[in-house]
């Protein structure tokens, strides 16, 4: 899978997870996650080349404890472990 691939099934998986997704020019950093009157917003930066755009949301979603109880394809489960240190 290429980045704009991976970013589409990260995207798809915070829907499942019940956070809000949206594109906003933000300078090229990529994006992130925050929360906003009890709301977790997904920020993706739509300055940021592909491949910074899905390191920025794979380093969110990977700090989110729920992401262990849903089914990701083995390629970004192994992504996310890596990021959060378990290979």
């Amino acid at each position: 899978m290429n980045p704009d691939a991976h970013l589409a099934t990260l995207v798809r998986l915070a829907g499942q997870l019940d956070i809000d997704v949206r594109y906003e020019e933000m300078d090229g950093t990529g994006g992130g996650l925050c929360v906003l009157r009890g709301q977790r917003i997904l920020f993706i930066d739509t300055a940021a080349d592909p491949q910074t755009a899905y390191e920025r949301v794979l380093a969110a979603i990977s700090r989110l404890p729920e992401v262990d109880d849903v089914y990701i394809v083995p390629e970004l489960r192994e992504q996310i472990d890596f990021v959060r240190g378990r290979s």
